[in-house]
């Protein structure tokens, strides 16, 4: 399938990972992180991504400070999760999963 460079591909059937924990995940990989490069990484629109992140800080999981052009976004490690299930699970529990640590980033290639 050919797309443009930027636009998601789009996706069918279901997922086990929320798009609001995709975009999480990112933020929490690198802080610093665009809204186009977070789109592109959770194949999701820039729009969409702005909502998430606007659902996330409205909520307590994240805030964002102003730095020039760039966001710099902190994440509430010790909120937890909002779903009853997961009462009393910390996001950092759910990003601990999702989140790569630094050393295997380094020693593996990205698939692409």
């Amino acid at each position: 399938m050919l797309c443009m460079v930027g636009v998601p591909v789009s996706h069918t059937g279901w997922t086990f990972i929320t798009s609001h924990a995709r975009v999480l995940a990112a933020i929490a990989d690198n802080p610093n992180v665009r809204i186009r490069d977070i789109a592109v990484r959770c194949r999701l629109t820039e729009r969409a991504v702005a909502r998430i992140i606007s659902d996330l800080e409205q909520d307590g999981y994240l805030s964002h400070t102003r730095e020039g052009r760039t966001n710099t976004y902190r994440i509430e490690p010790d909120k937890v999760l909002r779903h009853p299930a997961e009462a009393g699970l910390p996001v950092a529990s759910l990003l601990s999963l999702l989140v790569q640590d630094e050393s295997e980033r380094v020693s593996k290639p990205v698939a692409q």
